[in-house]
C-alpha cells in the first residue's frame, strides 16, 4: 500500500489508531481519536482496566463515567489484554511509563518490553508512534533497531515510526487531549507526514519538527522549564520566610507585570510523571557527550529538599504547641500530586508521610480523590491505607494538619473551625484568619 493510500484512509477515517498503555495519557487520547470519528483498539497488559471499558467503568477520574459509558457501547473501539491482535490496528500508538531507577537513570524496560512484542507483531504499512516522554535519541538508536531487527522489516519502506510527546495535563478542563497542539518528529518525511495526518484528525494542531530526537528534546525543555522555575520560587520561599515577607504576595504582585514575568508556585515538592523525572532524562543523556546539567541538577536538589522543609516547620508548628512530633497524631490532607484529579504519582505527600512515620508520628491522610492507596513499587509500604472520613469528630483528633494538595472539594473554613494547628504548603487559608498561631504556612 502507498502512502497516498495510507493517507486516503486515515482521511477516510478507515485508518485504526491501536493504543498501547491505556493509563493517564492512553485512555484521553483513545476518548480523544474515538470522539472525532476514528476506529480505535486499546491495548493493557491490565485486565482490569480492559473490563473497566468494556463495562464502561472510570478507573480515571477526571474522564467521567459518560464518556467511559460511550467507549464501552462503541463499535468502533474496543480494549483487548491480546497484543497478537497488534496486527489489527494500522497505528500503534505506545503510551507506556519511562520512570527512573534507584539511581535515577532512565528505566527504558516498559518502552523496551513493548517494542519488542510491536516488533513480534508487525507487518508492512503500520505507524509505530512512542509518546512517552524519554532521552533525544531514544526512537532513532533504540527503538527502531528493535524494530528492524526482531521484524525483519525496515523503517521507511516497510512501516513508519514517529515520535509526538504526550502533553496531558490531567484534570485540565480548559486544555483536553484535543485542545493541546502536537509535536511530531519522523523517521523520515513519509513518516512526518502519516503521523501529522493522524493527529490532524483528533487534534487541533500538529508541530512537525525536523527529526525524533527534536521532538524528545521538545519534550524535555518543556518540563525541565517548570522545573527550574518552580526550584526559583521554592528557593525564594524560604529565603523570604526569614525575612518576614509573604512569597504568596509577591508572587502576585509580580504577576500583574504585563510582560517579562510568568509566575510559578511553590508547594512541598514536585509530583507527577512528568516534572520530577524528565529532567533526569537529559542529565543522564548529556553525560554520554561528556557536558553538565549543573542548572537543572540543581534545580532538582532544590525541590526534592522542599519535603524536608515542611517537615521542619511542622515541628516548629508543634513546638509552639508544646508537643513532639514522636507521638503526634499527623494529617496529609491531599495525597495526589495536584489539585483535583485522583493521580498520585511520585507525589510529595508520601515523601511528607514517609519522613513524619520515621520520626516516630502516627501518620494518616485524607484525599476525597484517593480514598485507598494502591500498590506500587515506590510506595508498597502505604498500599491499602485508606483516607480518614471528612468530619469534625474525625479532623479534630490531629494534632497537625499538613496541607499538601489544595483540592477545590476541601472547605478550608471548616479546617480552620475543626484543627487547632495547620501547616500550610498551598496558600489554601490565606483568606481565612489565623487566631494564636493556628495556622502556618510552609
Amino acid at each position: 500500500m502507498s502512502n497516498k493510500q495510507l493517507l486516503q484512509k486515515i482521511h477516510k477515517r478507515e485508518f485504526k489508531v491501536g493504543i498501547i498503555g491505556l493509563g493517564y495519557v492512553g485512555l484521553p487520547l483513545m476518548w480523544t481519536f474515538h470522539d472525532k470519528g476514528m476506529p480505535v483498539i486499546g491495548y493493557d497488559i491490565d485486565e482490569y482496566k480492559v473490563k473497566c471499558i468494556e463495562e464502561g467503568t472510570p478507573y480515571i477520574k477526571h474522564l467521567g463515567v459518560d464518556k467511559m459509558k460511550v467507549l464501552s457501547e462503541s463499535e468502533r473501539c474496543f480494549a483487548t489484554a491480546d497484543f497478537s491482535r497488534l496486527v489489527e490496528a494500522d497505528a500503534l500508538l505506545m503510551c507506556v511509563p519511562t520512570p527512573l531507577n534507584t539511581h535515577r537513570e532512565p528505566d527504558m524496560t516498559y518502552v523496551v518490553e513493548t517494542t519488542k512484542v510491536i516488533a513480534k507483531h508487525l507487518r508492512k504499512n503500520q505507524l509505530v508512534i512512542l509518546e512517552s516522554t524519554t532521552w533525544p535519541g531514544t526512537t532513532q538508536e533504540l527503538i527502531i533497531p528493535i524494530l528492524e531487527e526482531e521484524s525483519g522489516l525496515t523503517s521507511g519502506e516497510d512501516f513508519y515510526v514517529a515520535y509526538s510527546p504526550e502533553r496531558e495535563d490531567p484534570g485540565n478542563a480548559e486544555f483536553n487531549t484535543s485542545k493541546i497542539p502536537k509535536v511530531v518528529g519522523g523517521h523520515g518525511e513519509e513518516a512526518v507526514e502519516l503521523a501529522c495526518e493522524l493527529y490532524n484528525t483528533s487534534i487541533v494542531k500538529t508541530v512537525p519538527v525536523s527529526d525524533t530526537k527534536t521532538a524528545e528534546a521538545v519534550k524535555l525543555t518543556e518540563n525541565i522549564f517548570r522545573s527550574v522555575n518552580i526550584a526559583l520560587v521554592n528557593e525564594l520561599k524560604v529565603i523570604y520566610k526569614e525575612m518576614g515577607i509573604d512569597v504568596h504576595e509577591v508572587l502576585d504582585a509580580a504577576e500583574t507585570k504585563p510582560f517579562g514575568f510568568m509566575k510559578f508556585t511553590p508547594g512541598p515538592g514536585l509530583g507527577g510523571h512528568c516534572i520530577p523525572i524528565d529532567p533526569f532524562y537529559l542529565t543522564w543523556k548529556a553525560r554520554q557527550y561528556e557536558q553538565n546539567t549543573r542548572f537543572i541538577e540543581l534545580a532538582g536538589e532544590i525541590n526534592t529538599e522542599m519535603p524536608k522543609y515542611v517537615v521542619n516547620r511542622t515541628l516548629q508548628a508543634l513546638n509552639s504547641h508544646k508537643k513532639a512530633v514522636n507521638g503526634s497524631k499527623v494529617l496529609i490532607l491531599g495525597l495526589a500530586y495536584k489539585p483535583n484529579v485522583d493521580d498520585d504519582r511520585e507525589s510529595p505527600s508520601y515523601k511528607l508521610m514517609d519522613l513524619f512515620d520515621s520520626m516516630g508520628a502516627d501518620v494518616y491522610y485524607y484525599d476525597p480523590f484517593v480514598p485507598v492507596i494502591k500498590k506500587s513499587r515506590e510506595h508498597a509500604h502505604w498500599a491499602g491505607t485508606k483516607s480518614v472520613e471528612w468530619n469534625k469528630e474525625t479532623i479534630q483528633q490531629f494534632d497537625v494538619v499538613v496541607i499538601s494538595t489544595d483540592h477545590d472539594e476541601v472547605d478550608y473554613r471548616e479546617l480552620s473551625e475543626w484543627n487547632n494547628l495547620i501547616v500550610d504548603t498551598r496558600n489554601s487559608m490565606k483568606h481565612i484568619l489565623s487566631k494564636n498561631g493556628k495556622v502556618w504556612k510552609a
